[in-house]
């Protein structure tokens, strides 16, 4: 095998724990705790220089494995290529908080709240939820006041984070708006906006098809085998250059170009990334725009947001519209209480209530099936979770714990950072879920705050 040949290999398995699909070394029982595993206890690249036992470094392809993955979270332009999502050149319009001692007092209240995780009967503190999720980062906002605010491990409060596929909401939060201004039909085929899709299984399935995964396309996501589609995949994406033996498509929307059937479209939800980048292609032929630039014009130059966004691109610049983006904690903040408001923050409409009450409204329950049994009777649409609760509550989700949770009965918002050692958001849903339902009840028993 030549060198070159083993760099896009090396790549590509480091591209799959970037995406946080678990491989085989992440799905081991977990060797250390949020504590212990903390970066800066584990001192990673610490130094001037750091340690050769400390250092993380790329194409060694294993820094997403656990517990690299904990700093480098934090750090993912050191490894890839990036695109801008801009927040313009406008001053940051400041989040509301409670005044300092009610802050405080807030904290240790919520704290201090049990409740019972799924499938137990041992009862736990919010606190030891946060260090049980390996929690990073995590915000509140009732009320649109920022209620509770915590930094831990590689983030600090003007760091960024990745947020895996919570990206494919942004995508299709993006997709959603368009559909609802009239500039996009998402009754038409894949192959009546991107005529380049060809033979590919895409190519008769309907834009909301995409939007709501329910495509009947092959991807497979089998470790075991080399040839598995999501190698294939991760090897297109590569931004560094092919070696001279390669002959598979060069980039996402090469890769999309080539994409099997598997089932019928529209007849089962399948969660498959590759859809977020159909739709990630579709929208930016639609728009004029890259999905970078139409989300900057759209939401970031407008939602008096603090930190510009990245977003990683493969070799032909394509930015990755299923899992690519760092953000900062705050700023996600502004983006849920944005959803909760049904498209007004600060006092201006960025887009229709429609968007949100289409999102809110949720998917086809029966086609969502039983592959997610901590969730419920869920349902996905526009590239959102959909929880179907007694409080309505909706998300975007990204592997390792990336969470924004909105409740509209509870006028929450909640951002959640993690790296969680294993990718799979079911590991730890059993302490998430009910501990978000605690704090929403929590919220809404309080007697309401006093006018001014």
């Amino acid at each position: 095998m030549s060198s070159s040949t083993s760099s896009l290999l090396a790549f590509a398995t480091g591209f799959v724990m970037s995406i946080g699909l678990s491989t085989g070394a992440n799905a081991q029982s977990l060797p250390l705790s949020a504590r212990d595993s903390d970066p800066n206890v584990m001192g990673w690249m610490q130094g001037f220089p750091p340690p050769p036992d400390k250092l993380i470094e790329q194409p060694d392809a294993n820094y997403f494995s656990f517990p690299k993955l904990r700093w480098s979270v934090c750090h993912l332009r050191e490894f890839l290529p990036t695109e801008e999502i801009s927040r313009g050149t406008g001053a940051p319009i400041p989040l509301d908080y409670l005044p300092p001692a009610e802050f405080a007092d807030m904290r240790q209240a919520i704290d201090a709240l049990t409740f019972t995780p799924q499938q137990s009967d041992t009862p736990m503190t919010w606190e030891e939820s946060l260090y049980a999720n390996y929690t990073d980062g995590m915000l509140i906002l009732h009320k649109g006041r920022v209620v509770y605010e915590r930094y831990f491990g590689c983030l600090e409060e003007d760091g960024k984070h990745a947020i895996m596929s919570m990206t494919k909401s942004f995508t299709g939060l993006l997709a959603e708006i368009m559909v609802v201004e009239g500039d996009l039909n998402d009754t038409l085929l894949v192959r009546d906006i991107i005529p380049e899709i060809g033979d590919s299984a895409f190519a008769t399935a309907t834009i909301r098809q995409v939007m709501d995964m329910t495509t009947g396309v092959q991807y497979s996501e089998d470790y075991s085998d080399p040839n598995a589609d999501i190698w294939l995949y991760s090897a297109a994406a590569s931004p560094l250059p092919k070696p001279a033996d390669y002959v598979g498509p060069n980039g996402y929307w090469e890769y999309l170009q080539q994409v099997a059937p598997d089932g019928n479209h529209g007849d089962e939800f399948h969660y498959k990334t590759i859809n977020s980048d159909m739709l990630g292609w579709i929208i930016s032929r639609v728009s004029g725009r890259s999905v970078t630039e139409l989300a900057s014009e759209r939401l970031w130059r407008r939602m008096g947001i603090e930190q510009d966004a990245y977003q990683t691109v493969d070799g032909k610049g394509v930015p990755f519209a299923g899992g690519g983006i760092t953000a900062g904690l705050r700023d996600l903040g502004r983006l849920g209480q944005l959803m909760l408001n049904e498209g007004v923050l600060n006092g201006e409409r960025l887009f229709p209530a429609d968007v949100v009450q289409n999102i809110r409204a949720g998917g086809d329950r029966a086609k969502f099936g039983t592959g997610f049994p901590t969730m419920g009777a869920a349902s996905y649409t526009s590239q959102w979770w959909v929880f179907h609760n007694a409080h309505g509550a909706f998300a975007a989700r990204g592997v390792h714990g990336q969470t924004i949770y909105v409740d509209p009965t509870a006028e929450m918002v909640l951002v959640r950072f993690a790296s969680f050692p294993q990718a799979q958001n079911g590991f730890i849903d059993p302490t998430s879920l009910p501990a978000y339902q605690a704090v929403a009840e929590f919220l809404l028993s309080r007697q309401p705050e006093a006018q001014n």
